[in-house]
Formats: C-alpha cells, structure tokens, sequence
C-alpha cells in the first residue's frame, strides 16, 4: 500500500505536462513577432544611415566641385560623380599645391533590403541622376540621389524606394 501512494504523489500528472506545453507554446507565440519586428527595425536603422552616409558624400562632392577643389569632368556636367565608386576611390583635389585625392566614403554600405547577395554594395543601389525626375528614377551620365531597391513597405507605411 506505501509503495503505491509513493508512486502516485511523485512526479507530473498528465494534465500538469500538457497545460505546462501549452503555457510555454503561447508565450513562444507572443515572442517570434516582437523579435520580427525588432529585426525589421534594425535594418530600417541601418538603410537610414546608409542612405544619410551616401546622401551626405554626394553633396560634399558636388559642394567641393562647385568650390573649385575637384576637377568637373566636362563643361556641361552637373558637378556630380559618374559613379559612387568615385566617392571611395578618390578624386584628385585641386586645392592643394600636392598631388592629392579626397575621399568622401570609406567604403560603399551595403543596401540592408538587397535580397540578391551576389550584387556588390554599388550595384544594391538604385541610382537617380541629375537630369532624371524624382517620380521615376533612372541612372544616367551622374550619381544625383540613391534608392533601395526594396519593394517592401517600412514600419511607418513609406515604401523603402521612397526613402
């Protein structure tokens, strides 16, 4: 009789285990779209200060044109670069009596939306040129403005490509 009652007060009931699961799968339930949203907000962090980090080279390189410190490349060029590798490789700076380039970026940052991760940071880009309108966006002779490429949709409702 001892050995019996022992066995029956050790241990989970049946009921115990399946509720325990239940409780455990809810909460599970509750986290994965908290960490989504988490995940999705950190690169929406890092596409705005990729696009602020470019944004920013291309005005400093079209602000140094217009100064006279960097060689336009013909008359009729709108003092923009033919490409955002220019930014990175350097132009030679014309306001120093040494031969010298001036760098805008360090490097290119990478489109965080890019889905293709064969394309190189450069080509993750949509590129605007001057001479296109803010509506449709085509490359052309200069680098004006960039875009992700995304179709997706950010947590404030604005399409990534508009950003």
């Amino acid at each position: 009789m001892r050995s019996t009652r022992q066995r029956h007060t050790s241990g989970f009931t049946l009921i115990e285990l399946v509720m325990t699961v239940a409780i455990l799968g809810l909460l599970a339930t509750m986290v994965l779209p908290m960490a989504q949203l988490s995940a999705q907000r950190d690169k929406e962090k890092e596409l705005r200060s990729a696009l602020r980090d470019i944004r920013g080279a291309l005005d400093a390189y079209k602000t140094a044109v217009d100064q006279g410190k960097l060689v336009n490349g013909h008359p009729s060029a709108s003092g923009y670069p033919s490409s955002l590798s220019d930014l990175v490789k350097g132009v030679d700076d014309l306001s120093t009596a040494q031969a010298r380039k001036r760098y805008f970026l360090r490097r290119i940052p990478r489109d965080p939306f890019a889905q293709d991760a064969s394309l190189s940071a450069e080509e993750s880009w949509g590129l605007r040129s001057y001479s296109s309108p803010p509506d449709n966006p085509r490359a052309g002779d200069d680098v004006y403005d960039v875009y992700s490429l995304s179709t997706g949709m950010g947590l404030n409702g604005i399409p990534y490509r508009e950003w």
